[in-house]
């Protein structure tokens, strides 16, 4: 299948190891879903209180199961093409990690929507819809484009982090999901050229936009690690 083939050269997945190992790292999509869990890391950091950490480690788990893992499996679940990652996992094994990620995400969130942060259920919600509406492409694929994708993977993980700490939400975190938004816009935007251009082994034009995506990619989590440090260490902007 000439898209497998493909998708085993991306840059991001492993060049050793078994089949079925390569193919489910490159299936996470980890510097995409690196951002998306930066953003929500960003989020968390504009708290103006006190960081409650476990819940940084909480919000980190729950992108990374619900979207990193299950969204990204529900990708290949429901394309309306070829299978993205081609036919090495039964269907069977990929509704158990699609299942699997949203039970991990999904218990977390509830315990501290219960406890502490009731103001997430909303986001939950709409977080678990566009996951199905996104990558089973409802509606005739209404929500499939990179405006829901930005919303979804760019501007809510944000807003989810400073809900997380806060239980509130302020001007500060609503800006700064519209740079998220398009950030997340532009990463998508950039990858659907991308990937046209792979198919079509234009290998020229292809190098030059898998640059501009790990400048993306990287320096999106690079910008969170950083954020992540100075707070830790107490020190301001």
């Amino acid at each position: 299948m000439k898209e497998q083939v493909t998708r085993l050269n991306e840059w991001f997945v492993p060049q050793f190891g078994p089949i079925k190992f390569r193919i489910f790292v490159g299936m996470m999509f980890l510097p995409y879903t690196g951002m998306c869990i930066s953003f929500s890391i960003i989020g968390s950091l504009l708290t103006p209180t006190t960081i409650a950490w476990d819940r940084i480690v909480a919000i980190i788990i729950i992108y990374f199961t619900a979207l990193g893992i299950s969204a990204h499996v529900a990708d290949s679940l429901g394309s309306k093409k070829n299978k993205p990652w081609g036919d090495y996992f039964s269907n069977l094994e990929l509704i158990i990690m699609l299942i699997s990620g949203l039970i991990i995400a999904y218990t977390i969130g509830a315990y501290y929507m219960i406890y502490f942060v009731p103001l997430l259920l909303p986001i939950a919600i709409l977080e678990g819809f566009f996951l199905f509406a996104y990558n089973y492409e409802f509606w005739n694929g209404f929500f499939h484009n990179n405006v829901w994708f930005a919303i979804s993977w760019g501007s809510m993980p944000l807003l989810a982090g400073y809900v997380m700490q806060t239980n509130s939400l302020s001007y500060v975190p609503l800006l700064l999901s519209v740079v998220a938004f398009l950030i997340s816009y532009l990463e998508i935007s950039l990858s659907r050229k991308y990937k046209k251009l792979k198919l079509t082994n234009d290998m020229s034009r292809s190098k030059k936009l898998e640059s501009r995506l790990k400048i993306i990619s990287i320096s999106t989590i690079l910008f969170s690690v950083t954020f992540l440090v100075l707070r830790a260490l107490q020190i301001s902007f």
